[in-house]
């Protein structure tokens, strides 16, 4: 548990090393989301111009 603890600990540097894995995490999440929430907006404004130039 000691070990754990140790780790988790990180010398005093704690706080900065798991606000670095955060911020890291948060930006790889939004390097996928992001792009694949724009591409279903042109998908969906692309499929709202093949109706109406169909219409």
């Amino acid at each position: 548990m000691e070990q754990l603890k140790q780790f988790l600990y990180m010398g005093g540097y704690a706080f900065y090393v798991w606000a670095s894995f955060g911020v890291a995490f948060i930006v790889l999440l939004l390097n996928v989301i992001l792009p694949w929430q724009r591409h279903r907006l042109v998908l969906n404004q692309l499929k709202r111009k093949l109706r109406r130039e169909n219409s």
